[in-house]
């Protein structure tokens, strides 16, 4: 589902997770991230709060939006969220956030975001293109 592009997009910039419960929007950065070799978003839980109360409400749904500054090159990746709070993905976060931050923060999980929709945001005749 992720093409060569869009997987280099992921790697090489900052994404933004959006969800929404009750009618009201959550959109968050993030910086601990990675793309799996199955094409799966993983993203560390270090202050996602807000994101997985929502996850709750609404069956897992979340959007990622990631795009170059430069050239504006973007993608929003639709799919579900699935929280883990044990296993390999996480230790590797926690041992990243706990790095970064000099043991001052850590991560409580991960999330497994398995995409269902890819959709092209950069600006041009291709915008809005379902992959």
């Amino acid at each position: 589902m992720l093409n060569e592009n869009v997987k280099k997009l992921l790697k090489e910039n900052m994404w933004v997770l959006a969800t929404c419960a009750d009618g009201v929007p959550n959109v968050v950065p993030v910086a601990f991230k990675d793309v799996t070799d199955d094409g799966k978003l993983v993203v560390g839980d270090v202050f996602l709060d807000t994101t997985l109360r929502n996850l709750a409400a609404n069956d897992g749904r979340i959007a990622v939006s990631v795009y170059d500054a430069k050239t504006f090159d973007g993608y929003q990746i639709r799919g579900a969220a699935e929280h883990v709070t044990d296993g390999p993905v996480v230790s590797t976060f926690k041992t990243m956030v706990e790095q970064m931050f000099q043991g001052a923060a850590t991560a409580k999980g991960a999330l497994v975001i398995t995409p269902e929709t890819v959709i092209v945001t950069t600006p041009g005749a291709e915008n809005k293109k379902v992959l």
